[in-house]
């Protein structure tokens, strides 16, 4: 990135302290960064462990304002603090890191956004969170066999998530299979494809997805696979392609989200930084889709 203009009235996003920071260890946390570079089981080769300093990067390019009226700070009505990145966070010994990290997080009353990464991340983080309910914005179901990014959903009822609890939002025509949207049915999944999720409003879409996800035990787990996106505008996204949601969508999608008192972990991923267009669309779209969150937050 070339070095950005300063001025001292318009702040930039993501200059935000350090968790580790002693200074921060006793005040309360509202919103905690925590990069989760997971990669090494991808299905597609795949850069996606060099996403989450992309996307702090990308942040600084953004103002924490919403405009109102009246204007708000997000850095003036929330805690955030960045936590920095798990140390190889794949295989068993790397999600244990990962969820030790989160629940500290999470017990220090943080909404934990996690900065994938491919979408394994979202196994450890959701258990780490200890959600009981998931929402997923994708267009795949991530319920195959195995252990990969196109696992966590299947890998997640297995470790005790009730599938009644799940809802799964884009899942679009030509990116799944007979046997997995069996699989869907049979384990009583609450599946919104994409056609439908663009039929209706986002708060509302977002409002009964989490009463079926939050109906329970446990927060709920945002996964923000952004592969759900057209591809136009997510072409770092391997498994993006034309016709999905528009950057306006998943956004308004994510800040419906970020708003409920249930949400109290989410992830970002699916992203290849690597792979990025020269204006670095995609990752632009990620760093945007965490100034959502908090937006969703401060304004609940």
């Amino acid at each position: 990135m070339s070095a950005l203009f300063h001025d001292p009235l318009w702040p930039r996003a993501g200059d935000w302290p350090s968790a580790h920071d002693p200074a921060e260890a006793s005040e309360p946390v509202d919103v905690a960064l925590l990069g989760v570079p997971t990669w090494r089981t991808s299905l597609s080769a795949t850069g996606a462990h060099a996403t989450p300093a992309a996307v702090r990067e990308a942040l600084r390019r953004y103002s924490p304002t919403l405009i109102g009226p009246p204007a708000v700070d997000l850095d003036a009505v929330l805690a955030i603090v960045d936590a920095g990145d798990v140390t190889e966070p794949d295989g068993d010994e790397g999600e244990a890191r990962v969820r030790r990290a989160v629940c500290d997080l999470v017990t220090r009353g943080a909404l934990v956004v996690a900065l994938g990464g491919d979408n394994a991340a979202t196994v450890p983080v959701a258990r780490g969170a200890a959600a009981g309910g998931l929402v997923t914005l994708d267009a795949h179901l991530d319920l195959r066999d195995g252990r990969s990014n196109g696992s966590p959903v299947r890998r997640l009822v297995e470790d005790g998530l009730d599938p009644r609890r799940i809802v799964q939002i884009g899942i679009a025509d030509f990116a799944n299979s007979p046997a997995y949207l069996a699989r869907a049915a049979k384990l009583g999944i609450t599946v919104i494809t994409l056609d439908d999720a663009r039929r209706r409003p986002a708060a509302d879409l977002m409002a009964e997805a989490f009463s079926i996800a939050g109906d329970g035990a446990g927060g709920v787990h945002l996964d923000i696979d952004v592969d759900v996106c057209d591809r136009a505008v997510a072409p770092a996204c391997p498994a993006s392609v034309p016709g999905g949601l528009s950057a306006h969508e998943l956004r308004t999608l994510v800040r419906a989200a970020g708003s409920s008192d249930a949400l109290v972990s989410a992830d970002i991923v699916e992203i290849d930084a690597t792979a990025d267009t020269d204006d670095g669309r995609t990752v632009r779209l990620a760093a945007l889709c965490v100034l959502e969150l908090l937006a969703g937050r401060a304004t609940r």
